[in-house]
């Protein structure tokens, strides 16, 4: 593998993989797929890797240069293992994990998110992972509409350590939705948690964050990514994410996140005012607060009974006891 601070960009680009871990996929992996192979710059590998081999359609994408296919079973899949697994096969120089249901919003994709990653901090410091902005699918619902926004704006910016006393928790975010990250620099930081229920991408954030790197948003690079939860689902993903918290006090503890998420209520309340629609602010209140439970919950699950924890999580395999990971190839490799 080259050395990325050696490479010369004009005369040898910089190898470029994509790993996506699927499970059950649909149309929006055909867009990926294909959008992926028209890139201005090029991706060399698609690495997939696969929930239950019953759900892959091997005829379907046997056409498709460049692609891989691993099935995992859905007790084997973990957050963090599971990508490791895929980043273990690629030998470029920049790994873009996504999910299988990001679809790149233009051609431009891997391009601006290869440049973000040459270029430096305001102190010189080198950029370990890029993530990309999540534009709303065109039936997402108006407060999650919203939120992207919220979360993903119009402006790029490299964040490093300097930034943990004024952006708290915000400095560490980043999403395996569409990230790509420097490998050598992975594996210098020994990727990912090897074990998560949630949160992978920004469990590795804080771990390069503290060893001196930045990490970039890329406004410029766009994926169509959202989704419309139900309450339900809602809870048990802020349950999920709260939870990976709690197991990671060493990072999470003393980068308080309720003022951001108090911080979005009241912005997407005022937004929703001046877009006339007031009566959408009550649901607002009843989502955000549903939001709120799950995640106080989820940061104090070790006082719970066992049921009660199942009930609340969306990633139940996490909680039986972990077994060895099986690695089944598929006929697109």
């Amino acid at each position: 593998m080259k050395n990325l601070r050696q490479a010369d960009e004009q005369e040898k680009p910089w190898q470029v993989d994509v790993i996506i871990p699927v499970y059950r996929p649909g149309r929006k992996l055909d867009r990926i797929l294909y959008r992926l192979k028209r890139q201005t710059w090029p991706v060399g590998r698609i690495i997939i890797v696969n929930t239950e081999r019953k759900y892959w359609n091997e005829a379907k994408y046997e056409k498709i240069s460049g692609l891989e296919v691993y099935h995992v079973t859905k007790e084997e899949f973990d957050h963090g293992r599971t990508r490791n697994f895929g980043a273990g096969l690629s030998d470029a120089d920049v790994m873009i994990f996504m999910t299988d249901d990001a679809v790149p919003a233009n051609k431009y994709l891997v391009e601006y998110l290869v440049k973000a990653l040459l270029k430096k901090g305001p102190e010189g410091e080198n950029i370990a992972m890029a993530y990309a902005r999540q534009l709303p699918d065109r039936e997402c619902q108006m407060i999650e509409r919203y939120t992207r926004s919220f979360n993903y704006p119009e402006r790029s910016q490299v964040k490093t350590a300097k930034d943990l006393p004024g952006m708290g928790i915000k400095a560490y975010f980043a999403s395996n939705v569409c990230c790509a990250y420097r490998k050598d620099i992975f594996e210098q930081q020994g990727g990912f948690i090897t074990r998560t229920i949630f949160n992978e991408d920004m469990i590795y954030a804080a771990g390069v964050i503290g060893a001196g790197y930045g990490i970039a948003y890329v406004a410029q690079a766009e994926v169509i990514h959202s989704h419309n939860l139900t309450l339900r689902q809602q809870f048990r993903r802020n349950f999920d994410l709260a939870v990976s918290q709690a197991d990671h006090p060493e990072i999470f503890d003393g980068l308080p996140a309720e003022g951001e998420g108090i911080r979005l209520v009241a912005s997407t309340a005022r937004w929703l005012i001046r877009q006339k629609k007031p009566w959408l602010v009550p649901w607002l209140v009843v989502v955000s607060g549903g939001k709120y439970l799950g995640y106080r919950l989820g940061r104090n699950y070790r006082l719970l009974p066992g049921w009660m924890v199942r009930r609340c999580s969306t990633n139940l395999s996490y909680w039986d006891k972990p077994g060895k990971i099986t690695i089944e190839k598929g006929d697109n490799r």
